[in-house]
């Protein structure tokens, strides 16, 4: 079967592609990509906005909706400065270079393969948004915002940016041959163990675990979950940069790996617990879209199947241990939801890719690699460059912001009253 035009393919940009003689504008791959591009950005806003805010208690809704804001700003200057020259620019191996700092040599007329190279760059800023928002969910309703902010920025230009250039940028993993079509390593591996690390870096939430800590507005989190399953669309079918079969069957293949995540983590839920919750159909859902994210131009429906399956139940038992046996306040389920199911995906695309494998069939393998083993070994190396730079690089980042903002968290009275009254002087709900 014909191997899809991958993201890592078209996306790395190869000096000169833009450029290339005879390379006219298609304008159908323009206006999915364009329509692509909202919907990823309706993924953070109002997306995953509402579902973190669900989340999270009645005095902190408002933090969390306002650092979804804010990193969107921020992520999207820092990306239009340099984020986007040094993920995608010539550069080397490991970094882009500064030959397109705030679009320099981009016009209207510039294009990255047959779409307009501004269109490619605002395509890939909706991404470097929703990757530091989603860590929030490590460190919701405990750390400062001015520590946030900080955060945010020195993370996406250490962490998400050099990560981007190895996988999506021409850079060593690459090279290789990298089977990450939409994010995998470069957004939810990168956020999981972020979360997972700031989680730890800052400590539990005041009362945790004895303390009761459910979520105030289910009614929220769902309406987020819903924007989040329909902007995946943009995010995974978006990422073939074509209105092509490569979209279409990405597309198809999330909406499977959701649906079944989602039922996988309900009847978990029904049959240890009882009865099935929202909560679990709506994270069950997020797990399946994660996890089929690096894999979702590579495999076919019956892959789409198994992954999801595998998203409910290992995703469910690593949020189960996280919480219950290490007790790590990880409030949002950020790492046993998109670390691991972004290490399980990633992993799955190597197996799943192979064709010969009846209805579970895939479309191929990286050029140059002519097995499940060899695309496998791969895609473990991606995996464990990308957790040990993360982890390192994190850790850092939060002692820099630590001494810079004199501590990482708000006091135990500001933690008791609020982040929503201590850091912006404002309530989630004033009910007369």
């Amino acid at each position: 079967m014909r191997k899809p035009v991958v993201f890592t393919g078209l996306l790395t940009l190869v000096p000169g592609l833009a450029l290339a003689e005879g390379a006219e504008l298609n304008g159908a791959n323009t206006a999915w990509v364009l329509t692509a591009t909202a919907l990823v950005l309706l993924m953070t806003l109002p997306g995953l906005a509402l579902f973190y805010g669900g989340l999270v208690r009645t005095k902190n809704v408002l933090s969390v909706l306002m650092q979804c804001f804010a990193i969107a700003g921020v992520s999207s200057v820092l990306w239009l400065i340099c984020g986007y020259s040094l993920a995608f620019g010539e550069g080397n191996a490991w970094i882009g270079d500064f030959s397109k700092v705030m679009m320099s040599g981009i016009g209207r007329e510039t294009l990255a393969g047959d779409i307009p190279e501004s269109l490619f760059m605002l395509f890939q800023m909706t991404f470097a948004v929703i990757t530091p928002a989603l860590i929030v969910g490590g460190f919701a309703e405990r750390m400062k915002f001015s520590s946030m902010l900080l955060f945010s920025a020195f993370w996406l230009l250490l962490v998400y940016v050099p990560i981007t250039h190895w996988v999506w940028g021409g850079g060593w993993l690459a090279e290789m041959g990298l089977y990450d079509f939409a994010g995998g390593v470069v957004v939810h591996i990168t956020a999981g163990v972020a979360a997972l690390v700031s989680a730890l870096v800052l400590g539990p939430r005041r009362g945790f675990p004895r303390t009761a800590m459910p979520p105030h507005n289910m009614t929220m989190t769902v309406t987020g979950a819903g924007m989040l399953w329909v902007g995946w669309y943009g995010f995974n079918g978006g990422s073939a940069l074509a209105a092509d079969g490569t979209a279409a069957m990405a597309m198809l293949v999330t909406h499977i790996a959701a649906s079944v995540g989602a039922m996988t983590w309900m009847f978990i839920e029904w049959k240890r617990f009882g009865k099935p919750s929202a909560l679990g159909a709506v994270t069950g859902m997020v797990a399946g879209l994660g996890t089929i994210t690096p894999a979702s131009g590579f495999v076919g429906p019956g892959g789409a199947v198994v992954i999801g399956l595998l998203a409910g139940g290992v995703c469910f038992t690593a949020t189960q241990f996280i919480k219950r046996v290490m007790k790590i306040d990880d409030s949002l389920d950020v790492f046993p939801v998109h670390g691991v199911g972004g290490t399980m995906g990633t992993l799955l695309a190597g197996i799943f890719s192979a064709t010969g494998l009846g209805v579970f069939s895939g479309y191929g393998f990286a050029d140059g690699i002519d097995s499940i083993g060899g695309q496998l070994w791969v895609q473990f190396i991606g995996v464990v460059a990308a957790i040990g730079f993360t982890a390192v690089a994190t850790y850092v980042i939060l002692k820099l912001v630590a001494l810079l903002t004199n501590g990482l968290r708000v006091d135990e009275e500001a933690e008791v009253q609020g982040l929503d009254i201590v850091c912006h002087e404002e309530t989630g709900y004033n009910i007369q």
